[in-house]
């Protein structure tokens, strides 16, 4: 029987260096959507638009063309991880990743080059798409199998965790040109350089995650069957209940995450605040949330997942709309970051425990499709559409609370998942046994 693997700190590095890059990449872009709006489907004379709106609604769709591939990305490189190995799933993912946050970056301007530019632009998120769309699954895979028994929920919640490191990168990066930059270079292109000091992570990336050892064939905490060859609907079939439960979690945490990645243009667009507060709320965002999500991970080690993910979610269902109000009418600079960390903290700490409650009810041979495929296509559907309904639904009603519904509807539906989660922390699963 194969050892099991030895994890180290650069180990759970490489794991959660492609997520960190996903994220600090579609955090960039929605604090520039205005500006990355404006060279690819520029308004007025000449322009693709009539309106300042039409533009940002365009820059938006064209974030949300990133999630088109992303279930296919994830039914073929997790199908992949699952036969080959993690490590090599791992590398394509990241490599394909890093090449379009490059071009995108690269691409010029409507002004330049005409029609080409947005289609361009539309075809490298599409790219990347694929490759995230791969990524969530066989990272969160690894980390489950490497980590010890008993520090599961610590080493996945450094998968949500980078999330928010991530966000908080892109935050500081966004604060600093903010600062260096005047308002039309940053809109001309200060946007391309918060960018490419994303894609500067690529050769680090590939370097490391070419040590990583492989725990495809590692000893796993569950039993092996042989629904990974019964073929894609065989191994829906099998685990169908928690796959609906997965989708209903997930949706919850991706309209959480990109309702808080909103608010840097939130606070511009809507509450017309300067630069520097609205960056510093995705800073906040990200400093609190990952302080919240290695705790929900940790936490979850010692208490069960099921607890970690049900308090702070029903928090949230009280939480939320009080936050929002907060923010609108006081319209202030410490309104706007204390609200961003109260709902940072509320919404992630229930991610940092789910990313394993999900990963170990999952057999190894059909965790990395099942995972990537049910991540991909929530982040698809949900991801791609919360900040084009939420700026949509400002616009139409001329309410600035209109996120908090969205967000309150798809928390509650997370939280009625979450109560159809089965406990799967050792800690809990051991003293079950010795009370049987």
């Amino acid at each position: 029987m194969p050892e099991p693997v030895t994890i180290r700190r650069r180990h759970v590095t490489a794991a959660v260096i492609g997520n960190a890059l996903e994220f600090y990449d579609f955090t960039t872009y929605a604090f520039f959507s205005v500006a990355i709006g404006q060279a690819f489907f520029p308004s007025g004379p000449g322009g693709l638009t009539t309106t300042e709106f039409g533009s940002l609604m365009a820059s938006l769709g064209t974030f949300g063309a990133g999630f088109i591939l992303r279930p296919v990305g994830g039914l073929v490189i997790g199908s992949y991880a699952d036969r080959v190995g993690r490590r090599p799933a791992m590398l394509m993912s990241f490599t394909l990743m890093g090449l379009a946050i490059l071009a995108l970056a690269l691409i010029p301007t409507y002004r330049d080059i005409g029609i080409a530019a947005p289609i361009l632009a539309v075809l490298a998120r599409m790219l990347q798409g694929f490759a995230l769309g791969g990524e969530v699954g066989p990272t969160t895979a690894y980390l489950v199998e490497a980590a010890p028994e008993r520090q599961r929920g610590l080493y996945a919640s450094w998968q949500s965790a980078s999330q928010s490191i991530a966000s908080m990168v892109g935050g500081g990066v966004g604060v600093v040109l903010a600062m260096g930059l005047s308002a039309a270079n940053l809109d001309e292109y200060g946007w391309r350089i918060a960018f490419l000091l994303g894609a500067l992570t690529l050769p680090f990336g590939l370097y490391i995650r070419r040590s990583l050892p492989e725990t495809l064939h590692a000893p796993d905490h569950l039993p092996q069957n042989d629904a990974a060859r019964r073929g894609f609907f065989g191994v829906i079939a099998d685990h169908a209940r928690a796959i609906l439960i997965g989708l209903m979690i997930l949706m919850g945490g991706t309209v959480s995450t990109y309702v808080l990645n909103y608010m840097t243009t939130f606070a511009r667009t809507t509450l017309h605040m300067g630069a520097s507060p609205s960056f510093a709320a995705t800073l906040v965002n990200g400093l609190f949330g990952l302080i919240a999500s290695l705790a929900g991970g940790w936490l979850s080690d010692i208490f069960g997942r099921r607890r970690l993910m049900l308090i702070p979610r029903f928090s949230a269902l009280v939480g939320v709309y009080p936050i929002f109000l907060l923010i609108v009418y006081q319209r202030s600079t410490i309104a706007l970051l204390v609200g961003t960390a109260l709902l940072s903290v509320l919404l992630n700490i229930s991610s940092g425990a789910f990313y394993v409650a999900f990963a170990e009810t999952l057999p190894k041979k059909v965790r990395g499709v099942i995972f990537a495929t049910v991540y991909a296509t929530s982040i698809a559907v949900f991801g791609g559409t919360t900040q084009p309904l939420i700026a949509w639904l400002i616009h139409v009603t001329g309410n600035p609370l209109a996120p908090s519904w969205y967000l309150l509807f798809a928390t509650l539906l997370s939280v009625i998942a979450m109560l159809m989660m089965i406990e799967s922390a050792p800690v809990h699963l051991s003293k079950t046994n010795k009370d049987s």
